[in-house]
């Protein structure tokens, strides 16, 4: 159930920049599924702080550090005073996972309904 985009003729990405990945043979592509919308692939601002929070430190956020509070912060001064609280996971899966745990929690319930 688990299908690859480009079974026939797989691309083998070997960089990007951008908006754009290119395959082995320097053809470029947009990227329009990698999550990367937002500021595209390798944007010097974001290697920059990555790059300078790795030296620091690099672990998840399951221990304390001040840089998580001083996030939430941050974020949350840009949001309604009801939207207060934030959760910090790894991934898309993590993010839908508490959400379904807090919602049962929240309602008692049980059962979900999705779209496939």
């Amino acid at each position: 159930s688990c299908k690859v985009f480009f079974a026939k003729d797989p691309l083998k990405i070997v960089r990007a920049q951008g908006q754009y990945m290119f395959d082995e043979n320097g053809e470029k592509y947009l990227d329009c599924i990698n999550n990367v919308a937002h500021v595209g692939h390798c944007h010097p601002h974001v290697t920059k702080a990555a790059t300078k929070q790795m030296e620091l430190l690099n672990t998840n956020s399951r221990f304390l550090h001040d840089n998580l509070v001083q996030y939430a912060q941050r974020l949350t001064a840009t949001l309604p005073e009801k939207l207060s609280v934030c959760y910090f996971v790894n991934s898309g899966s993590e993010a839908n996972d508490l959400a379904l745990r807090l919602a049962r929690q929240y309602r008692g319930h049980q059962d979900v309904i999705t779209l496939d």
